[in-house]
């Protein structure tokens, strides 16, 4: 059994909040091994959450339990759940982000978090139910209990849809779904739709202020603080400055349409 268990939230590191749900988690699970995989979601930012944890759940162990909350909706009527999928455990707020990290595909198991015993407190805060519901139920999972055991079993989480790539013969509309850290802007082209709608042609794409020709297969292909064009990590097309950051270069934000287009080189 693991008593693995990753934190998301977007709570930030400067106020208690994160260290009081760490804090609830061992009091019930003093052997638990607790992953930080970030606080620093945009504030509310469920798509920016299901983006970041897609790219780090499939590398921690099964049976892991996620606890995510990104919770723009507490104290009102969303649901609080737990999930199983792809042998993993999951524990949020039902607003879309499982949805989402999900791709649409339904669970193994989904329960809603009706069941009291298992909250730190039967009157949770009305603001706070990463304390109060969420991190103790991590808990409780963690240590070995079933998700039939915290809640009861729902037929659906409530749905939300990835925005997706628009490719046609002349090229394709994506858009900017992640700026990491460095600035770099990861869109939702994935490699394999455009190298099978490229068919060998070169390309050229229009981003922010940019205009950027070809597709390089490392930062280092171009001189420092020039721009460019490759797949990234998570396999999607990337904008990116060598040694820089294209966000702030070329006045690029999350949300913004890129178009990539298919040049005639004959």
């Amino acid at each position: 059994m693991t008593h693995l268990i990753t934190l998301t939230t977007d709570f930030g590191t400067g106020d208690a909040y994160v260290a009081a749900m760490k804090g609830t988690i061992l009091s019930i699970l003093p052997e638990a091994h607790l992953v930080d995989i970030t606080h620093d979601i945009a504030q509310q930012d469920v798509m920016e959450a299901a983006f970041v944890l897609r790219e780090a759940v499939p590398y921690f162990p099964r049976g892991a339990v996620h606890l995510v909350v990104v919770d723009p909706g507490v104290g009102t009527d969303r649901r609080a759940v737990a999930l199983a999928a792809h042998g993993s455990r999951f524990v949020g707020p039902d607003n879309g982000l499982f949805a989402l990290l999900l791709d649409g595909a339904a669970p193994d198991v989904v329960v809603s978090l009706d069941r009291p015993a298992y909250w730190r407190t039967p009157n949770p805060s009305q603001t706070f139910h990463g304390r109060d519901i969420f991190a103790p139920v991590a808990a409780h999972l963690a240590a070995g209990r079933t998700l039939s055991d915290v809640g009861t079993p729902i037929d659906a989480l409530r749905p939300m849809h990835w925005a997706l790539p628009i490719p046609d013969a002349q090229g394709i509309r994506g858009w900017v779904v992640h700026i990491d850290h460095f600035g770099n802007c990861i869109t939702n082209i994935p490699a394999d739709l455009l190298h099978a709608r490229r068919a060998g042609r070169p390309i050229k794409c229009f981003a922010g202020s940019a205009i950027l020709h070809g597709l390089h297969t490392t930062y280092g292909d171009v001189a420092p603080g020039e721009p460019l064009l490759l797949i990234g990590s998570s396999g999607l097309l990337e904008i990116a400055v060598h040694a820089g950051n294209a966000a702030d270069l070329l006045s690029i934000r999350k949300g913004d349409p890129i178009n990539v287009v298919f040049l005639d080189d004959r």
